[in-house]
Parts: C-alpha cells; sequence; structure tokens
C-alpha cells in the first residue's frame, strides 16, 4: 500500500494543516493541476453557453485554487472544505467565492434546489476511510451523495474528480451515487496512462434523459474516444464509460399468510410425528388484529 496518498496518512483537516496548506498553494505545479482538472471538469458540466453566471458549488474546494478557474469563467461559487488553514489561506488570497467550513460526510446543509451544478477536485475519495471511530465509510457516502442530490436542480450536474485507490472502492463510490438517484458514471482520460490517467464522476441529477449521457474520455491525443479504444485491459473495460443507471428497487415480498388448509396440514403433521399441537379451532389460521 503506497504511503503517497494523503488519505492514507492523516485526516484531512490533521494532514492539511497550516504548514501544508502553505505549501501546497505555493506550489506552481499545484496550481497548473488544478487548473487543468477544473478545467476539464467545468467541461464536463456542460453548463449552458449563454452568458448567464452559475452558482456552483466546490467541494473539497481547499485553498480557493479550483475556484479562481470558475471564476475566470464567469461563475459564482460556493467553496466548502474541512480545513480551517485551507479556508484560512483562501481568506488571505480574497478569493471571490463565499467559504464553508464543514465535513461533506455529514451532507451539505445546503436549501434544496438551490445549485446550478457542482464539482470537486480530488476530495470525495477521503469519504471511503474511517478516520474516527464514529465514522462508518458507507454512511459517509450516503449522507454526502443524499445532500448533493437534493441540493442540486433538477437536470444539474456534478463532475467529481477522484483518485480511487482500487477497482472496489471506485466501485464503491459510484454505486452511492446511483443509489441516491443520480444517472451517469465515470470518464477516463488517457485511460492507457499512468501518470495522466484521471478520473471523473460524472453525474445528472434526475433520471436518465439524452442531456445526462456520460460523455467520452480524452485519448493519448487529447481528443475523445470511443468505447472501442478504451478496450485495452480489463480494468479501464470495467471503469471507462459506465451506462449504468439508478438500480432497480427490489421486489416486495408478498407476506400474505398460507391459508387456514395449509397450516391444518403442518399441524396434522406434526401431531403425526409425536409432537403436542393445539386443537383445531375456529380461529385457527385467522389473522390477528395489529396491536398497537
Amino acid at each position: 500500500m503506497s504511503t503517497s496518498r494523503p488519505e492514507l496518512l492523516a485526516p484531512p483537516e490533521i494532514f492539511y494543516n497550516d504548514d501544508e496548506a502553505r505549501k501546497y498553494t505555493s506550489s506552481s505545479r499545484i496550481i497548473d493541476i488544478q487548473s487543468q482538472l477544473t478545467e476539464r471538469a467545468l467541461e464536463l458540466l456542460a453548463l449552458p453557453d449563454d452568458g448567464v453566471p452559475r452558482l456552483l458549488l466546490d467541494i473539497g474546494c481547499g485553498s480557493g485554487l479550483s475556484g479562481e478557474t470558475i471564476t475566470e469563467h464567469g461563475h459564482q461559487w460556493l467553496g466548502l472544505d474541512i480545513s480551517q488553514s485551507m479556508l484560512d489561506v483562501a481568506l488571505e488570497r480574497e478569493v471571490d467565492g463565499d467559504l464553508v467550513l464543514g465535513d461533506m460526510g455529514q451532507g451539505l446543509g445546503l436549501r434544496p434546489g438551490v445549485l446550478d451544478g457542482a464539482i470537486s477536485i480530488s476530495a470525495v475519495q477521503w469519504l471511503c476511510n474511517a478516520d474516527k471511530s464514529s465514522h462508518e465509510p458507507r454512511l459517509r457516502l450516503k449522507a454526502f451523495f443524499g445532500s448533493l442530490y437534493r441540493c442540486l436542480g433538477r437536470g444539474a450536474r456534478a463532475v467529481l474528480q477522484v483518485y480511487p485507490e482500487n477497482i472496489a472502492q471506485r466501485e464503491l463510490i459510484l454505486g452511492f451515487a446511483m443509489r441516491a438517484g443520480f444517472s451517469g458514471g465515470i470518464v477516463v482520460d488517457y485511460p492507457h496512462s499512468t501518470k495522466r490517467r484521471k478520473e471523473y464522476l460524472v453525474l445528472t441529477c434526475g433520471p436518465p434523459s439524452l442531456s445526462s449521457i456520460t460523455p467520452n474520455g480524452k485519448g493519448e491525443d487529447g481528443e475523445s474516444c470511443s468505447d472501442e479504444d478504451s478496450s485495452g485491459d480489463e480494468e479501464n473495460q470495467t471503469v471507462f464509460v459506465s451506462d449504468r443507471h439508478r438500480p432497480r428497487k427490489k421486489q416486495k415480498v408478498n407476506k400474505r399468510g398460507k391459508g387456514r388448509d395449509w397450516v391444518l396440514k403442518k399441524k396434522e403433521q406434526m401431531r403425526r410425528k409425536g409432537n403436542t399441537v393445539p386443537a383445531d379451532t375456529k380461529y385457527t389460521a385467522r389473522k390477528r388484529k395489529d396491536r398497537f
């Protein structure tokens, strides 16, 4: 297991302390990567090109690097992060977004339908770790995706760039997104490159429609590639572009009684075996009233 992944070293509010927050924000390499990832997330968000500013949520906004790219595109944004140190740096940098200190694993706490879209850069995979004894990853993923679904307007998209540790973690994240009601799937850019490979969870709030079709990822030449282009190995076949939608609800089992004849037959069988069985009466197999 690699220790280079920050989520394996410490909880986010501890890992991104004052020193790490300033180091992170002053790195030209990090700034460039954040800008590129946010540009791609906004492209996948597919907002209408009508010049009207939209209200977006930046989940795990950190020190506001991704938010600056949102501002450059003319949109307004809210930034949510669990690290006070990161938000302090964002305030010092006087970013244009409104900043909120919060844990996405406890739900977003925003009004229903208030957002026109949401993005997240390298944050959601943190929910898969149990950093405290009270943390249950499945419950945290459920709370996050459920609240995200509620605060988005119907038909709006959320684009979450993630670094899943393995296929099981990827499926766990996607599964809870689908259970919350989203349609969509995973887009993988540069699927055959170890360094350039990036995964985006592209979700649409509401049932599947023509506008919610998951776009293709980018190939090595930077152009959009089809499903066939991604079939080089088993892992890429599994995650490249998902056409799965919400899982069907389990059918309710018919719990009606077996009937008087069936009960009498069973009682007779038990008597033949020598068991003590109550005598048959007019009340045998009769449904009892519910007790309150």
